[in-house]
C-alpha cells in the first residue's frame, strides 16, 4: 500500500508569498497606489491653496517644514510643482518659500524614486526593447548624474515621468537626488520669486523670474526636439546604422571591385 503524499508544511503559505513578492504583484500595487494617490489629488484640489492661503492658526518654521513634507507627498501624487512652487512664495517669501519648496521636490521625488525602483522595476526593466526606451535607460545608466542634471535644468520631460524612468533604469539613489536638488533650483526659484511678487506683477523681480520661465522653456522644447531628431536620424535606415562589409562593396566603385576580383 503506497503511503500518502505529505506536503511540507507551509507550502501553501510559501507559495501565496512569492504570488504577492512576484515582479507583477508588486507592480500592480504599484498601480493602484498611483491611481489612489492621483483620485486623491483630484477630489481635494491642493492648488485650492494659491486661492485660500494657509490655515492660518500655522505660521513659522513649523508651517514651513509642514508645507516641505506636504509639497514632496503632492508631488509624488503627480501635483504639478510650478502650482506648488507659486504657493510656496507666496504663503511664506522667497527664502523661506525656496527652502521648503526644493526640500520638497527631493523629497518627492525619492518617494517616487523608491516606489518605483521596489515596486517596479523588476516587472518593468524586461519591456525596455525599444529603440527610444533602451536609448533613454543606457543614458540614465551609464550617465545618471549628468543626464539627471541636464533634465532638471531644463524641465521637458514632467517631473513624475522623470522619476520613475529613473527607478527603472540603474541609476544610484546618490546622484539621482544631488542632480534633482540641484537642478531643480533656478526652475524652483523663478516660480517662488513670481508667487512671492505676484501682487506686484510689474517690478523687476517679478519680470525677470517669468522671463527666466519662458526661456528655461523654450530651450527645453528646443533640445527635445534636437533629441528626438537625432534619435529618429539614428537606426537601420538613418546615419547611425551600422553597415557591414556588404555595404562597403557596394560603395566601392566598380573598377576596383573588379580588379580585386582578378587577383590571384
Amino acid at each position: 500500500m503506497l503511503a500518502p503524499v505529505t506536503r511540507p508544511p507551509g507550502s501553501f503559505a510559501l507559495r501565496c508569498s512569492r504570488a504577492l513578492l512576484s515582479p507583477w504583484s508588486r507592480l500592480s500595487l504599484l498601480a493602484v497606489l498611483l491611481l489612489s494617490a492621483a483620485t486623491t489629488v483630484v477630489l481635494y484640489e491642493p492648488q485650492r491653496l494659491l486661492a485660500a492661503g494657509w490655515p492660518p492658526q500655522m505660521s513659522g518654521a513649523g508651517a514651513v517644514v509642514l508645507f516641505g513634507l506636504a509639497y514632496g507627498l503632492c508631488t509624488a501624487a503627480f501635483v504639478p510643482r510650478p502650482i506648488l512652487n507659486l504657493a510656496a512664495g507666496a504663503l511664506f517669501g522667497t527664502q523661506a518659500g525656496l527652502v521648503s519648496a526644493v526640500a520638497g521636490t527631493i523629497l518627492g521625488a525619492g518617494i517616487s524614486f523608491t516606489l518605483g525602483r521596489v515596486l517596479g522595476q523588476d516587472a518593468l526593466r524586461p519591456l525596455l526593447r525599444g529603440r527610444w526606451l533602451k536609448a533613454a535607460d543606457g543614458q540614465l545608466s551609464r550617465h545618471g548624474f549628468r543626464s539627471m542634471l541636464a533634465i532638471r535644468l531644463f524641465p521637458g520631460v514632467p517631473f513624475a515621468a522623470a522619476n520613475y524612468c529613473a527607478a527603472v533604469s540603474r541609476m544610484g539613489y546618490a546622484p539621482f537626488l544631488l542632480a534633482t536638488g540641484l537642478g531643480s533650483i533656478p526652475n524652483t526659484a523663478a516660480y517662488v520669486i513670481a508667487g512671492s511678487e505676484a501682487g506686484s506683477p510689474t517690478s523687476p523681480a517679478f519680470l525677470i523670474s517669468m522671463g527666466f520661465i519662458v526661456v528655461s522653456g523654450l530651450t527645453a522644447a528646443i533640445v527635445a526636439w534636437r533629441k528626438r531628431h537625432t534619435l529618429r536620424s539614428a537606426g537601420p535606415s538613418g546615419t547611425g546604422a551600422v553597415r557591414g562589409p556588404g555595404a562597403e562593396a557596394e560603395r566601392a566603385p566598380a573598377g576596383v571591385g573588379a580588379g580585386a576580383a582578378r587577383r590571384p
